[in-house]
């Protein structure tokens, strides 16, 4: 075999392959940019009926985030280390601050009883109550019947939930919920 022809080899396979890999990508191309059958696509709908419709409201990011560092202070105020918890009406976290030596597990109990409040739109001392009638509410994965939760509402509906523990009672944490529920009227 002479070098020469080697030589010849290795350009005329680059070239082969370039040629191909071109194709290649002009078919592609060509293929995405076609419009699809008209019959397949599936329907743009620009005008739906407002009886389709539902609207719901929440809080801001910095109304739960000031409705948290309500919580915190007024526990501050009494010596008290907590978390708080803010969650949507659909139980998702907005907001979770841990207070400057809050215990561990007031971190979960927050967003359970944020959770816990928000669902049953009322404040968990009082559904730690319903629990002698229903004990098998506590099998609810995700709630805690601890007073330390209270529903916000916008009217009767709730749109949110505020959860704080660490203090020694559940008392303690719900007037601390309170206040930042009380913030958020401001």
């Amino acid at each position: 075999m002479s070098p020469e022809f080697s030589i010849r080899n290795r350009i005329a396979v680059a070239g082969a392959t370039a040629a191909v890999i071109g194709a290649g990508v002009v078919g592609v191309v060509t293929v995405q940019a076609q419009d699809q059958d008209p019959a397949t696509r599936t329907p743009v709908i620009s005008n739906v009926a407002d009886s389709a419709l539902t609207q719901s409201t929440h809080l801001s990011v910095a109304a739960a985030t000031d409705a948290a560092r309500t919580v915190l202070d007024a526990a501050a105020k009494e010596n008290q280390r907590v978390s708080v918890a803010v969650v949507d009406r659909n139980g998702n976290v907005v907001v979770t601050l841990r207070g400057d030596g809050a215990g561990p597990q007031s971190y979960d109990a927050a967003q359970q009883k944020a959770f816990t409040a928000v669902s049953w739109n009322a404040p968990t001392s009082e559904l730690a109550e319903r629990l002698e009638s229903a004990p098998h509410l506590a099998d609810i994965d995700g709630t805690l019947f601890l007073g330390g939760g209270t529903p916000v509402r916008a009217g009767e509906a709730p749109i949110a939930g505020i959860g704080v523990a660490g203090a020694p009672s559940g008392d303690l944490d719900e007037k601390f919920a309170r206040a930042g529920v009380a913030a958020l009227g401001r």
